[in-house]
């Protein structure tokens, strides 16, 4: 699936009543979203290799050398999903220098969202002061910032809405098994967010290519706790409502599909490999994000890394990373940066972006 600009809704059909929305009267003709604004948060406590050491049998050098992580941030007891994307927005929006009542939408990319329902943006959206906005839901896992986006970047385009906050954001220590050393080294908390709002047609998300292969759902996943197999104490006894993977086929899955969806999504924005000025991949494990961009070829210096810091953080990873990249100056007005998720679901994005900053 790849979104484009599309034409301006007509003011003058017959589908549209009289008092239709003033937004939908004045429906731009080819802008496309653009990020106005960036913001993150992070838990403060570190939990590093040797900390995990002390709980499953591992070390520094085991973790470090397969995955490319040496610490990562969990949440207390007391801080949910909807707390780090809280303050995430609320930076993003500062960045933006806008106010969260002139919002549109929150838009929340999560699998660990405060409740089963409703959803968590609607908490954030109540939180932050966004008034009049709309606010629901994505469910991608780690691809769900690459899908946000896109879905945001469609609202824009059409017209249908101005101004977005798209957030990213993730708790998956509170759903792992801290006695599965193939899962506990992996993942940390955090939460990123962007500030969607028109910019002109030739800047802003220029393309985004997304897909998903359903066969692969058990690939990783957390077996038990939907309607499928409600929350038992046998459940929760046999700990199946926890994380579970199988990583050498996670792994074969991004390390084939990554490049894939980056060429498309190129192919589509009319650009090529080589016009990529920065590469955030899902910060999963740094020999896919190493092997992807060989087979892309483009340098490691033109791709950003943050995973030793933070693990995999779920939606919540390329956010974090867009906005450590911009807040260092890796990015100009104009550059083109390509963000690329993957993971449960089996799911997979690509957006490419001119950088209207």
């Amino acid at each position: 699936m790849v979104f484009h600009s599309q034409p301006a809704l007509s003011t003058t059909s017959t589908f549209l009543p009289d008092d239709a929305p003033a937004v939908l009267e004045s429906a731009p003709t080819g802008v496309r979203a653009g990020i106005a604004g960036m913001g993150m948060c992070v838990p403060d406590r570190v939990l590093t290799n040797d900390d995990l050491s002390k709980l499953v049998d591992t070390n520094d050098e085991w973790i470090a050398s397969r995955t490319g992580i040496r610490e990562r941030r969990v949440t207390d007891a007391d801080t949910a999903t909807s707390d780090l994307a809280i303050v995430a927005a609320r930076r993003a929006l500062a960045d933006a220098k806008m106010d969260a009542a002139d919002l549109d939408l929150v838009l929340c990319a999560t699998t660990t969202g405060d409740y089963i329902w409703p959803a968590t943006a609607c908490v954030i959206q109540e939180r932050i002061g966004a008034k009049r906005a709309a606010a629901f839901d994505l469910s991608a896992a780690c691809s769900g910032f690459c899908y946000a986006m896109a879905t945001a970047a469609g609202f824009i385009q059409s017209g249908a809405m101005r101004n977005i906050l798209v957030i990213g954001a993730d708790t998956l220590s509170k759903q792992l098994n801290w006695q599965d050393r193939s899962t506990c080294i992996l993942f940390g908390d955090g939460a990123g967010a962007a500030v969607l709002t028109p910019c002109a047609p030739d800047m802003g998300i220029l393309a985004s290519s997304l897909g998903s292969d359903g066969s692969g759902i058990e690939a990783v996943w957390v077996p038990a706790g939907g309607s499928r197999t409600p929350v038992t104490q046998d459940v929760i006894d046999s700990k199946l409502d926890r994380i579970a993977m199988r990583g050498q086929e996670v792994y074969r899955f991004a390390v084939r599909i990554v490049p894939e969806v980056v060429l498309e999504a190129l192919r589509k924005a009319c650009l090529s490999p080589c016009d990529v000025r920065l590469l955030i991949l899902h910060q999963a494990n740094r020999r896919i994000i190493e092997g992807a961009a060989e087979r892309l070829g483009i340098p490691m210096e033109n791709v950003f890394i943050n995973l030793d810091r933070y693990g995999n953080t779920s939606a919540g990873s390329i956010p974090i990373a867009l906005t450590e990249a911009s807040e260092q100056g890796l990015l100009s007005k104009g550059d083109i940066v390509v963000t690329v998720g993957f993971g449960a679901g089996l799911t997979w994005g690509a957006n490419v972006i001119r950088w209207n900053r």
